[in-house]
């Protein structure tokens, strides 16, 4: 069976996909950086936002697996 290549996601803290950045990222370094470049320019002027989110990992069966939460 051949190697697939990962496919990552950003969620919420509600486990839900996120809201504005929810897309494929091919690694976890793209998907932490898209995360951080959108709350540097979104969320400076919001005091009650929740910058935090999760990053999840597709599994071979097709669901995802949460992997970290920052």
């Amino acid at each position: 069976m051949p190697l697939q290549r990962a496919v990552y996601r950003l969620v919420g803290m509600d486990g839900y996909p996120h809201p504005v950045l929810d897309t494929p990222y091919e690694s976890i370094d793209a998907a932490i950086g898209a995360a951080k470049r959108w709350t540097s320019t979104h969320l400076n002027n919001c005091a009650d936002c929740d910058s935090s989110v999760g990053i999840e990992v597709m599994t071979s069966n097709g669901t995802w697996r949460t992997i970290s939460y920052s």
